[in-house]
Parts: structure tokens; sequence; C-alpha cells
């Protein structure tokens, strides 16, 4: 048996772990041990906890309570931590998702120390090197052994960089192997979409008619924390809604509801108060953030899982940032670029309401988590 360490902190990271822990208990418990380390880098109730009951993953072995700070402390902290707990475990492997201060942390804590790096979601490139994200994702590729990539592009990304497609075993930092797997929250979405018909009543909650509503959701620093940009998207979404009668819902990251609180014109503020069918919420479990993009007319963004997702339910995305790395999807038609431009996302929507899209299977089979767990036990067993 092996035992590997998985690292998660943001709540992106918690739900694709769920497909991972799924797979091992149903396929592969006789053979992966596995250790879940939580950093603590999202600490809301709302943000993690509830997650762990929700999506029925284990509980972890150990909780960083990292909490919120700079980068450099956040990531220093969770160096430490992670590092302590690599040298008590002595685990085969450590698993990283995504691109977090959580992803580096563990990265470059593994790698010290050459415990064998699996990261998934691999190869994914904004090209936007001012994005504390893309360091993150392109230090933990270069430090790995075992690279899941999600897609075609992603796996194309990693030999543009190097990495070479006939490397044989044994795989080590320097000599890794990458993969095309398909993605782990393709698994989950497929998963979850039969039970939250039964276990969900947002649409209920908040009073949404099928396809009639905008879903929207706005985190990233660079479009809550500038004011300029920040009111642009909301005063898009406002328009839209009074203009076309749609509603919106807009469960709200807790840095988002500060930054509107303290940027957002006080007019503008007051008339989405008013308006009962623009709704914003606490930020929602992932069964009904799953109902409300199964349900929803359009996904508005800013959100890399969350413009995947939307794909997944054939819905149609406005990406509410300069570039994504989702390249497939612009590629298709899927989504598109809007950066915080407020025509350009009236635009978007005006097009996408009345027009028809394609949505080509871009993520694999939905079998990815399995995929990964056999090669990891097939390689360090």
């Amino acid at each position: 048996m092996i035992k590997i360490i998985t690292i998660i902190g943001a709540r992106p990271q918690i739900i694709k772990a769920a497909a991972l822990s799924r797979a091992i208990k149903n396929k592969f418990s006789k053979e992966i041990e596995e250790v879940i380390v939580h950093t603590g880098q999202h600490y809301d109730a709302n943000m993690s906890g509830v997650f762990f009951d929700e999506l029925q993953i284990p509980q972890p072995n150990y909780n960083l309570n990292v909490g919120s700070a700079s980068h450099a402390k956040q990531t220093a902290i969770m160096l430490t931590g992670i590092e302590d707990i690599l040298v008590k475990e002595k685990p085969q492997a450590i698993v990283l998702y995504g691109d977090t201060n959580s992803t580096l942390a563990g990265a470059i804590a593994a790698a010290k120390i050459h415990v064998p790096i699996a990261h998934i979601e691999a190869g994914l490139r904004s090209f936007n090197k001012a994005m504390p994200e893309e360091i993150n994702r392109i230090t933990c590729d270069h430090c790995s052994t075992f690279l899941f990539s999600p897609t075609k592009a992603g796996y194309d990304n990693l030999v543009k960089e190097g990495f070479k497609t006939d490397t044989k075993t044994p795989y080590t930092i320097n000599n890794p192997k990458i993969y095309h797997c398909g993605d782990v929250m393709y698994d989950n979405s497929l998963y979850y979409a039969s039970i939250v018909e039964q276990k969900s009543r947002v649409l209920e909650k908040y009073n949404l008619q099928q396809g009639n509503f905008i879903l929207a959701t706005i985190h990233r620093d660079n479009n809550t924390d500038i004011p300029e940009r920040l009111n642009a998207l909301f005063s898009a979404l406002f328009e839209i809604h009074n203009k076309n009668k749609t509603s919106v819902i807009l469960p709200l990251h807790p840095r988002t509801k500060k930054c509107v609180n303290e940027y957002l014109d006080k007019s503008l503020l007051e008339k989405i108060s008013l308006s009962k069918q623009f709704i914003i919420c606490e930020p929602l479990p992932f069964l009904d953030m799953i109902m409300l993009e199964k349900n929803c007319l359009l996904v508005m963004t800013d959100s890399g899982g969350v413009q995947k997702e939307a794909f997944y339910f054939e819905k149609p995305c406005v990406i509410l940032r300069p570039e994504t790395e989702w390249v497939e999807l612009l590629a298709c038609g899927a989504a598109v670029l809007v950066d915080a431009d407020k025509e350009k996302v009236v635009t978007a929507y005006n097009t996408f309401s009345t027009s028809k899209q394609s949505f080509p299977k871009l993520f694999g089979d939905g079998h990815a988590a399995e995929f990964i767990c056999s090669e990891l036990v097939k390689n360090l067993a």
C-alpha cells in the first residue's frame, strides 16, 4: 500500500479532492492510504468547512489553520507546517491541486526534501505572470514528478516548456511524466449532478425561474480591489438585469463583500439593494452551485472552476478577465473574454442570450480520478 498526502486549502481544491477521495474509497482502498492536510487558507465555514460534510470528503487528518495573511506570510506558515507533516508521515507522494498558495507551499516543501509531487491540473497557463496563480502553477509544475493535465492544451503547454513526452520509468523530478488525463471536476460534476435535484432547494429559496437568471461570481483581487473595475462589473450586471428583467444571483466571496461596501458607488448599491431579483447572497454550498449552473441562462465569472462547470452543463460563459487558462472554451465559442469592460459584458449577454452555442467533449470521460490513482499505484507501489 502507498501513502499519499493530499494538500487542500481553498474551496475549489476541497471540491477537486472529493473526486480523488471517492476513487480511493470505491476502488483503491487496499492500495492507497490518503492523509488529508487542510492548510486553512479558506477558513470561513461557508467557504470550506461545510464542504466536507456536503461532499462526503473524509475530515482532514491535519489542519494548519493558516487563515488570511499576505502571500509571503501565508506561504511561509504553510511551508513549515507541510514540511513537518511530510517528515512525520513519510509518504510516497504529495498530491497538489491547481494554483493557490497552498499549492505553492506544498510544492516547495516536498521538492526540498525529495518527496515526489503529483500535480493535478498541470499545464494550465494564462500567460500573465502578474497573476499570483500563474507563478504558483508554473513553480509547481517544474517541481513535479507526475503532471496530470485536464486538457490537450495544458499538455501541449508542458511540451512547449521542455517536458518530454517519451520519458521512461522510474519517474523523478528530473525525469517527470506528463499526462493528458481529463478533468477531476468533470468527474465531480457528473457525479453530483445526479443528486442535486433531490438535495438542493436553492431555486425555490431565491424564487429563480429556470433559464431566466444569470449566475455571477466575482472574487479575483484585480476585480474586487480596483474600484473602477468593480463598479464597471456591477454596473453592467445591473443594466442587464434592469433592461431585460433577468434575475441575477451573485454568491459573494468575503473579500468581494468587503470591497462592495467600501468601493461600490452608493447610488448603484442602493438600486441593487432595492431590487428583489438582483440577489446578493453568502457563498453557496457546492450542490447549490451545481443546481444554479444547471438551470441558469448563462454564467458570468472570473473563476476558472466556474467557467468549466458552466461548460459541463452547456451554459455560455462571460469571463470577467482579460485572459483564461481554459482556451478551449473560447475556441469553440462557448465563452468570451470581456475583462471588466461594461460594454463588452452587455454585448456578450445580448449575443449569448439570443444564439446557440456548441459544447464539444473536451474534459475526458468522467474517470480522471480513477486514472490518476491507477498511475500513482503503478509507479509508486
